[in-house]
This record gives C-alpha cells, sequence and structure tokens, in this order.
C-alpha cells in the first residue's frame, strides 16, 4: 500500500471516528485564529487587488468571500480567503513541520462545507483531518525541504485536499487520488519572501484552491500517481531528499497534532519570536529600557538566520521579516501587533536608531534543537558597559507556552473588531465556540461587517 492510500484510509475513518472533547476544542482554537487572521489580513494589500481581479459576478454562489460578503465559486473561496488568511502573519504554525496548516486547510473546509451546507461539527472533523495530514506530510519531508521551498504552499496543499475529500464523502479510492493530484501541483518557492513581493500569501491560497479541485476530480474518476510521494522520482525526492515517509502516517488516528499547534503572539515572522520574547523577558528581568542599549546580539537557529537577518528594511513586507525591525520595535513598544507595520512606526527615529545595533549569529546548539524546538540567546550591552544576556527556550504560543483560551479571545477581538466593529467581532466569537453545537451557516451569519 502507497503513502497516499494508508492516509486515505485514515481520512476515509474520521467521518465518524469518536472526537474527544479535548480535541473538538483545540479545532475550535484552531478555526477562532484562522479567523482573526484572516480578517485582518482581508483588508491589506494584496487581497483587495486579488477579489478586485477574480471574483466574477456572474460565477455560481457557492461560497462566501470575506470581508465583503461576496458570494463565488467553492474554488475562488478558499483561494481568496487562504491568500487573506497567510497576509498579515498571524496565521497558526505546526512548529515540528515548520508551516502554517490553517490558512488553506481552514479555507478549503469552509467553502466545501458551506457549499455543501454541512454542520460545524462536520466541518470541524474535515479540519481536524486536514491538519493531522498535513503536519505529518509536513514531519515526513524533513528539514531539508525548507532550504527552497515555502512548506505552507507545498504541504499545506494536502491538509485542504483532505478537508475536501472528507467533505465530499470520497471513497478511499478516490481520497488516494485526490492527494496525489495534489502533490503534483504542490508549489510555493522561498524566493518569494526571501526578497520584496505581494506573492507569499498566494502560496496558501494556490494550495487551498488545488487542494479542492483534487478532490473535486477525484470524486469524478480523475487518477494521480499513487506512489508520488515516495516514488523514485516524487515529491520526497524531487523537493527534499531526505524524506522519511514512516512519519506521514506515524500516530494517525491515536494522537492528534491539531492538539499542538502554535497560535502566534506577534504578526511577523514565526523566526523572530523567541528573539522578540527575549528581549521582552531581559529588558524586565534586568530592569533596563530601549535607549540604554549600546549592542543586541541574538544567536538562534539555521533558518531565523537566513530569512530574517535583513537590516536596513523599507517595505512592510520586509520588515515582517526583519529581526532587527520586530526586536527594535519591541524593544520600544512591547509588542510586535498590527500597528508595528504602519508607515509611521516603521520610519520612527527611535527604532531606526536601533536597528544597526543589532546583529545576529548562528548558534549550533540551538540549531540543533531545530524545528521542534525554537530558541534565542539575547545579549545586550548596555551604554553604561554592563552585558545582559537570557535565554529564551521557547515561544510565547508555542505548545509548551500556549496562549490560553481568553488571550486567544482577545487576539480574535483585537484583529477582527476594525473589520467586523467590536460587537459582531463579539458575537462571531461566541459562535464560533459553539461550532460543534450548530450548524456552520449559523455561524457565517455573523461574518460580514455590521454597517
Amino acid at each position: 500500500m502507497t503513502v497516499t492510500e494508508k492516509i486515505a484510509e485514515y481520512i476515509c475513518d474520521e467521518f465518524s471516528r469518536p472526537l474527544s472533547d479535548t480535541t473538538i476544542h483545540h479545532a475550535k482554537r484552531a478555526v477562532i485564529d484562522w479567523f482573526a487572521a484572516m480578517y485582518s489580513g482581508s483588508i491589506q494589500e494584496p487581497n483587495p487587488m486579488l477579489r478586485e481581479s477574480l471574483i466574477n459576478t456572474d460565477d455560481a454562489q457557492q461560497a462566501i468571500i470575506f470581508p465583503e460578503g461576496q458570494f463565488s465559486t467553492v474554488r475562488t473561496a478558499a483561494f481568496l480567503n487562504g491568500a487573506s488568511a497567510h497576509t498579515s502573519e498571524f496565521d497558526d504554525i505546526f512548529r515540528d513541520g515548520g508551516f502554517h496548516p490553517g490558512c488553506a486547510t481552514i479555507a478549503a473546509a469552509l467553502a466545501v462545507a458551506q457549499h455543501h451546507r454541512q454542520t460545524g461539527l462536520v466541518f470541524l472533523r474535515a479540519v481536524i483531518a486536514g491538519y493531522e495530514v498535513s503536519s505529518r506530510i509536513s514531519s515526513a519531508m524533513g528539514r531539508d525541504h525548507y532550504r527552497f521551498w515555502h512548506t505552507t504552499g507545498t504541504v499545506a496543499t494536502f491538509g485542504a485536499a483532505a478537508a475536501a475529500a472528507l467533505l465530499l464523502k470520497l471513497d478511499r479510492h478516490q481520497t488516494a487520488h485526490a492527494l496525489s493530484t495534489s502533490a503534483t501541483l504542490a508549489a510555493g518557492l522561498q524566493q518569494a519572501f526571501r526578497s520584496d513581493g505581494m506573492s507569499k500569501p498566494l502560496h496558501s491560497a494556490h494550495a487551498a484552491e488545488i487542494g479542492v479541485m483534487a478532490a473535486m476530480v477525484a470524486y469524478k474518476g480523475v487518477t494521480g500517481a499513487l506512489d508520488v510521494l515516495e516514488g523514485p522520482v516524487g515529491m520526497g525526492m524531487a523537493m527534499s531528499g531526505s524524506a522519511d515517509w514512516t512519519k506521514a502516517t506515524a500516530g494517525l488516528s491515536e494522537n492528534y497534532n491539531i492538539e499542538a499547534i502554535t497560535f502566534k503572539n506577534h504578526g511577523c515572522c514565526g523566526h523572530t519570536f523567541a528573539a522578540i520574547d527575549g528581549i521582552l523577558a531581559l529588558m524586565t528581568s534586568a530592569q533596563i529600557k530601549a535607549h540604554e542599549f549600546a549592542s543586541i546580539d541574538i544567536a538562534t537557529y539555521g533558518p531565523a538566520v537566513s530569512v530574517t537577518d535583513r537590516p536596513d528594511p523599507k517595505t512592510i513586507q520586509e520588515c515582517k521579516f526583519s529581526m532587527q525591525y520586530v526586536v527594535a520595535h519591541a524593544a520600544y513598544f512591547g509588542s510586535v501587533r498590527i500597528d508595528a507595520f504602519e508607515l509611521v512606526r516603521m520610519k520612527d527615529p527611535k527604532i531606526r536608531a536601533l536597528m544597526p545595533k543589532i546583529s545576529l549569529t548562528f548558534d549550533q546548539e540551538i540549531d540543533d534543537q531545530f524545528p521542534a524546538r525554537r530558541a534565542a540567546r539575547v545579549s545586550v550591552t548596555s551604554t553604561a558597559g554592563g552585558v545582559f544576556t537570557h535565554h529564551q527556550h521557547t515561544r510565547k504560543g508555542d505548545p509548551d507556552l500556549p496562549l490560553s483560551d481568553e488571550e486567544l479571545n482577545e487576539k480574535f477581538v483585537e484583529l477582527t473588531s476594525p473589520v467586523l466593529g467590536t460587537q459582531s467581532a463579539e458575537k462571531l466569537l461566541q459562535h464560533l465556540w459553539r461550532l460543534d453545537q450548530i450548524d456552520l451557516s449559523a455561524c457565517l451569519a455573523h461574518t460580514i461587517p455590521s454597517e
């Protein structure tokens, strides 16, 4: 039996498998976080341009597109909502696999579930299946995959396909072919966010749409190469070279990775989080202020250095991926949220003066723990000559230092209120926490901004 066939068995069984209250609760947390990230991203470029380009009023009115509430085809809704969910850099992370599972998986599941009038619980089952499949494939692909490929664009495709396959009630044969077709269409190059540009959110958008499309055509009989993952010229060899496909099925139906998701506490690249948390902790313990810094050295793991060492960022995208910018911002303002990327902040003289004093160094010991642990050692020299060091062993929001439900609620209201209004945001939040008890349509009725 091929890897896709083994995974397909799990997906088909997940439709009726008993789920614990804990697993359902974590699935609701993932959906709540997705809506928070999606709404905050929906009003940022390139999403208004994408909606203007891709919404056709003559299309079938199958699924909602946020934030204005237009309707389009399932595929278009999955694409556009998938882009919005990955734009503000507040979307969730599967730490061990180094990707964002929710943006594509939930966008796909929501579009298909809405069109087929599914209950909230069935929708949650699809989300769970998508997270379990994509998270394991991300682990199987290994660290080598992340050298050139954006895992959210490649692996998240399987989460979308798994969710759509469950909702369309594909059989094992059809589901395996949906996964196989997804693999050959998976894409997303890291250069898209190593340089300035708007195309990074299109990776999750493409993953969501392709996953849906692969499930739809498999339902009609379109087949894929079932050994496309582990074959001699398959995805593992082409995109990794060190894939371990035993990890793709390990623990399926026995433990749920959706219970070990990172929910972001900062609105920027996740590789910067340990350093942000570290500088804030150091400032508290040493009772030192940002204007007293003579230098800051951040020792951390390889990808954090290669992706975020950007000493002079100019654009919003560059600032979100600049360790120097986000650490300097946190030092002066105590956080890195939406307002960190307003023009007045990005040009703030205090921040700009501190940034050249911040350096990044590679730390082998910390790198050896990646991706299962994301750490940073922050060392500060003060203008008075004092030296202070803090080792940040994990990130706020990671499974071992999670956001509480209350903190997640606060994040949701903060990020959605500018779009929905506070009252509507709070009402939607109440319905999302009850998603396993109500029809999905009852929840979606509260997703449009108040007049």
